[in-house]
């Protein structure tokens, strides 16, 4: 059990919760005639105000969609520093909050998709890669190409990267490919000079995900960590809702409501 935000909201949620209703039923099982007093007091008042929130709040973020902000470029170009996007909680299955136990089946990971999870060397931090391997795939990493199963995955070379905002400093030093990872069209970077990382084979346990980053030279993902068990993941990240450019400072308007793929 993880003592992170959802713990605390957990726990918000049930205090606020018995200490309104713990009121109520006790003014209900009052004997006739034995007059209650006419104002709550003050903490039954703060507790009936706050219940409400506290619980839309749990079950949205829950159950529905939780908010994450992108604090790194491991996920250029698709994702830039300062992002903020929208996770679906409900992709791959709906999970008690705090315990992460599983309850309902709704879908399976696929490959391309762009995943949040807990940090498998410490799950109190949340880690944001796209799925490359699938559980008993075969991934290898040699000279800046990924094989699955023996397949190269195709790239396409599109030129020098020309990004305007968030670049944390890599603009213009990297390559823009396209790659077709499963049925997902994406694009990714790689430094021009810089040697591969780590390259290697990896085969992908049951019940487990192998994940990278799109900036392949500056991520940190499974070629060095190992893959992710499916208990880790978190949701499927659909959308950018908000964009934060730093470099202005200001809103990245053009970025606003951008449809994750």
């Amino acid at each position: 059990m993880d003592f992170d935000f959802s713990f605390f909201l957990v726990l918000a949620t049930f205090l606020t919760g018995i200490i309104w209703g713990g009121y109520v039923l006790t003014r209900r099982l009052q004997p006739a005639g034995q007059v209650a007093p006419q104002k709550e007091p003050l903490l039954v008042e703060y507790a009936r105000s706050f219940f409400p929130v506290v619980l839309i709040v749990l079950l949205l973020r829950s159950f529905l969609v939780e908010p994450f902000r992108i604090p790194s470029g491991s996920m250029m170009p698709t994702l830039l520093i300062g992002d903020f996007i929208l996770v679906n909680k409900f992709a791959y299955g709906i999970r008690l909050p705090v315990l992460n136990t599983k309850i309902i089946e709704v879908g399976e990971p696929k490959r391309g998709d762009i995943v949040v999870f807990r940090f498998p060397k410490d799950p109190t931090v949340d880690y944001i890669k796209r799925i490359v391997g699938l559980p008993g795939d075969r991934i290898t990493y040699y000279n800046k190409q990924v094989f699955v199963n023996g397949v190269p995955v195709k790239q396409t070379p599109l030129g020098t990267y020309e990004g305007a905002v968030q670049t944390g400093g890599m603009m213009g030093s990297e390559l823009l490919l396209s790659e077709e990872l499963g049925a997902v069209t994406h694009d990714i970077l790689i430094r021009r000079e810089d040697p591969v990382a780590k390259e290697g084979e990896f085969i992908v346990p049951a019940g487990h995900y192998f994940v990278m980053g799109d900036n392949r030279d500056n991520s940190n993902d499974s070629r060095f960590w190992g893959a992710v068990p499916e208990g880790n993941l978190v949701g499927k990240a659909f959308l950018i809702w908000m964009s934060w450019d730093s470099t202005k400072p200001g809103i990245a308007f053009n970025r606003l409501g951008t449809v994750l793929k």
